[in-house]
């Protein structure tokens, strides 16, 4: 999914998706060209890993 989707799916604003990516936090992207591209299985596993983290 690109970033634009990422940041609707999560109900953030786009730019946050940009800063996580910057400072390696939230899910891992991967660059495709110029884009940022994430795939819905690592995306899944770091929502549930925040899940898991704020239990904690």
């Amino acid at each position: 999914m690109s970033a634009e989707e990422l940041a609707d799916f999560l109900g953030v604003p786009l730019n946050t998706v940009y800063i996580w990516n910057h400072r390696h936090q939230g899910p891992r992207a991967h660059k495709v060209g110029r884009y940022l591209r994430y795939r819905w299985t690592e995306v899944e596993a770091w929502l549930e890993a925040q899940a898991m983290n704020r239990a904690t």
